[in-house]
């Protein structure tokens, strides 16, 4: 008997756990606001100690001030995308396999022997 192969599912092909997203999207948040302060810091300081070229520094450290949080934000809520969009079923229908992942073929199955006496 020939048996049809069994396609186990991998653990390495599962997605990362809801868990494991939050704390990342929250790392990802946390050390990009740390970039802003050190932003705000050092236009402060620019300011404070009249540096050369004032005017290229303290533009480029409000830019960061500015989207960087911005980014934070919009970073810190996104999610990885689904596998599968919703509508997508209506525009390109699936083909459904009615095979169980287990199953025997006709010939593999095994035959019931009638008696012919009665």
């Amino acid at each position: 008997m020939k048996r049809q192969a069994y396609q186990p599912i991998l653990i390495t092909d599962a997605s990362r756990s809801q868990d494991d997203q939050l704390t990342s999207r929250q790392r990802r948040y946390a050390l990009m606001m740390g970039i802003r302060v050190l932003c705000v810091i050092a236009g402060a300081i620019l300011v404070g100690a009249k540096a050369p070229l004032l005017w290229l520094w303290l533009p480029l450290c409000g830019v960061g001030m500015v989207l960087i949080p911005w980014l934070a934000v919009l970073l810190a809520n996104d999610r990885p995308p689904k596998e599968e969009h919703r509508l997508a079923n209506r525009f390109h229908p699936r083909q459904r396999d009615d095979t169980p992942p287990m199953s025997l073929t006709a010939e593999e199955r095994p035959h019931k022997i009638i008696d012919a006496e009665p």
